[in-house]
């Protein structure tokens, strides 16, 4: 109880400095101090110190000073009264006598004590009804008062969760943007500098083999060598493109995911519309997964589907990149059969992100992944 009454008479003072110094709180510096220095205190009359420190940027503590200087000056200020009435009675039972006419002790807020009969009635009973109630009152009061504290100033669960999602969220979109900025340096570099080479060396060779081809010395050993060679750098070459296209389409690089997507459907061995919405800015990684899971698509239902018609949309919702690719073939598409449907999903879940395959025997087959792009 005492520590109780102590808390609620330093929340009234605590209420009183707010108001008197709120220019001086609200200082970003302050409003923080200030802030820590009441769920230190509260945690301490609850027993359990909270683990995170007041909110850092501020709005917590900045909402805490109205809050405290509501709760803070009318809890502490019924316990003071509760106090005062008490010792008031204390005094005046014994010694109303002591005070002039005008001046009499009054008892219950308004009873003036004019006899011994009100100061032996009524003040020993204004004293057990208020001892009773700071006995009984001030604990539960002063708890409250402090949750309220710790409400306000420090993380709740949910908030912390949120955060958390919010911290992944941009985290992820920066990994999303590294990892884009990697493939197309990947990109580069095999484009500018290993194919290059080999280009170089396959010219070379050919100079050579032309070149041996007038000397009749060795000339059917030397040219078998040279062809061997020159056969093998084309196919490294070849190889090579397969690589780079595997990695980040120059596709992507040169027409963006919207150029990409019209040369993909253009080629398609089934008529095929092709919708795309205002997409935004998009991570190389997804517009990677969006190029090879679209081509996939329509390549299977070009080739094994019986398709007469195709469709590929593409739309965006906030940092949710939907894709849809259908057609109106046989259907029965299962990814244990080697369609490349297993790569797709893959390739999706990689990035985070959910497929559906909707195929039923007889058709259509509609398969329809959402992708996260970012903020």
């Amino acid at each position: 109880m005492r520590r109780s009454g102590i808390y609620l008479l330093g929340s009234l003072v605590s209420g009183i400095v707010t108001v008197l110094a709120l220019p001086l709180l609200c200082a970003p510096r302050f409003a923080l101090l200030w802030a820590d220095r009441h769920r230190d205190r509260a945690g301490r009359l609850l027993g359990t110190p909270p683990a995170s420190r007041t909110d850092p940027t501020t709005r917590r503590a900045l909402l805490w000073l109205p809050v405290n200087a509501v709760t803070g000056m009318a809890l502490g200020l019924l316990a003071l009264l509760c106090v005062g009435n008490v010792v008031v009675a204390t005094i005046a039972t014994p010694l109303w006598w002591a005070f002039t006419f005008e001046e009499r002790p009054r008892l219950f807020i308004d009873i003036a004590v004019t006899g011994w009969t009100t100061a032996l009635t009524l003040g020993p009973l204004q004293i057990v009804l208020l001892a009773a109630l700071t006995f009984l009152g001030f604990p539960p009061i002063a708890r409250a008062h402090a949750r309220i504290c710790l409400v306000v100033l420090s993380h709740s669960t949910a908030g912390e969760l949120a955060e958390r999602v919010a911290v992944l969220t941009r985290t992820r979109a920066d990994v999303l943007d590294a990892h884009g900025a990697e493939l197309r340096r990947i990109e580069r570099d095999l484009h500018d500098g290993t194919q290059a080479r080999l280009v170089s060396i396959a010219m070379r060779l050919a100079v050579a083999r032309q070149v041996l081809s007038d000397d009749p010395r060795d000339e059917q050993f030397l040219g078998e060598l040279l062809r061997d060679a020159h056969e093998g750098t084309e196919e490294a070459m070849t190889e090579l493109r397969d690589v780079i296209r595997s990695v980040y389409p120059p596709i992507l690089a040169d027409r963006g995911l919207d150029g990409a997507l019209t040369a993909v459907t253009t080629r398609c061995g089934v008529p095929t519309r092709l919708d795309i919405g205002d997409l935004g800015r998009v991570p190389a990684a997804v517009e990677a997964v969006v190029y090879f899971a679209v081509a996939e698509s329509l390549t299977n239902a070009a080739r094994h589907s019986g398709a007469t018609t195709a469709g590929a949309r593409v739309s965006r919702t906030a940092d949710r990149l939907s894709v849809v690719v259908t057609d109106n073939g046989i259907g029965g598409a299962d990814q244990r059969r080697g369609t490349g449907l297993a790569g797709i999903r893959r390739r999706v879940l990689a990035l985070d992100g959910t497929i559906t395959i909707d195929s039923p025997p007889g058709g259509p087959t509609t398969i329809t992944m959402e992708l996260p792009c970012g903020l």
